[in-house]
């Protein structure tokens, strides 16, 4: 049986960090069960995550170096919500930075939170489809510390690499499973 819990109550805030991506904040928090506790959180604006399918059985992935990582990771084109920006609108933006191709149709399928013990991040997936050239004066392109390569596969070769470990990126693991 799920108990019912109210909302927390926060006691005060402190922002540690404020930077491009992510903000870091501390708040001094009343929990539903009345316990008082300091809780860290990351607040993100938000991300889309692309799946784009220029035909039913295909996909398009994209391989990139993380820095994070130290190394080049195959995944799904994804992007940060620019701030007031909708999810539709930011799909059809990244699909045309990070893949050169704009959608002429995009259907979302779902949104989830893949980090919801400390970061309020909220991954909003789409399926794009029907994928054009953009138009040649387009200003969509890369973002300065992006070097994407990107690569046309098949779903089912795409969930073997997840298999062989060679998709190791979570989104992208579980973004093939909504296809």
């Amino acid at each position: 049986m799920t108990k019912k819990t109210q909302p927390r109550t926060r006691a005060n805030r402190t922002v540690i960090y404020k930077g491009r991506v992510f903000t870091v904040e501390s708040e001094r928090a009343v929990l539903p069960n009345g316990m008082r506790k300091t809780m860290e959180i990351v607040r993100h604006r938000g991300s889309v995550v692309l799946i784009p399918q220029p035909r039913r059985q295909q996909v398009i992935l994209i391989r990139q170096f993380r820095y994070v990582l130290n190394r080049w990771i195959w995944e799904l084109p994804a992007g940060t919500l620019e701030v007031g920006e909708r999810t539709d609108r930011a799909a059809r933006r990244e699909c045309e930075e990070e893949i050169g191709l704009r959608p002429t149709r995009i259907t979302k399928l779902g949104s989830y939170y893949p980090t919801p013990g400390f970061c309020d991040e909220e991954l909003i997936f789409y399926r794009v489809s029907q994928l054009r050239p953009p138009a040649a004066d387009s200003p969509r392109k890369p973002d300065d510390d992006e070097d994407i390569q990107s690569q046309l596969v098949t779903i089912e070769e795409a969930r073997s690499m997840v298999e062989r470990g060679e998709i190791i990126d979570l989104k992208t693991a579980y973004g093939l499973t909504l296809v």
